[in-house]
């Protein structure tokens, strides 16, 4: 069980209660997606994935990642349980999806990048310790299906 500090409950939530979902989701999928091309395989059935301006102007992409984000807000809710929380999800992503699970990381290396575009300055190391400690906790429950 991961233990949580006030400070780090606080961190968490401040950084959700003041995101776009609609512009930060599409952009940390869409990052993922041309830096990693290899992760477009997934997503196939969304249409255009040739190239980084049509993934970037994908809207099935785009609606996948608000999606993913809003997903993490479980995780926000239910910070002391996470992993039980994603039991659903996990078993999803592996056994019907197949997804590799080591693309949950890279999803979140690219949330970070973006989250830390959007924070500038405000995400100090302090901050990134946090919120690359809530990702881990994610990352690792989506994949626990696969162990």
């Amino acid at each position: 069980m991961v233990v949580w500090s006030e400070q780090e409950r606080s961190i968490i939530n401040s950084i959700f209660s003041s995101l776009d979902y609609d512009d930060v989701g599409p952009k940390a999928l869409c990052r993922c997606l041309i830096v990693y091309p290899w992760t477009q395989r997934y997503f196939a059935s969304f249409g255009n994935l040739y190239n980084a301006e049509a993934i970037l102007t994908n809207p099935n992409i785009a609606a996948h990642g608000t999606k993913v984000l809003h997903g993490l807000d479980r995780a926000v809710k239910n910070m002391d349980d996470i992993k039980a929380t994603y039991a659903e999800l996990s078993v999803l992503h592996s056994e019907k999806l197949h997804v590799d699970p080591d693309n949950f990381k890279l999803l979140s290396d690219c949330l970070t990048i973006v989250i830390a575009a959007k924070m500038g300055s405000a995400f100090t190391p302090e901050v990134q310790a946090t919120f690359q400690k809530f990702l881990a906790v994610v990352v690792s429950a989506l994949g626990k299906q696969y162990h």
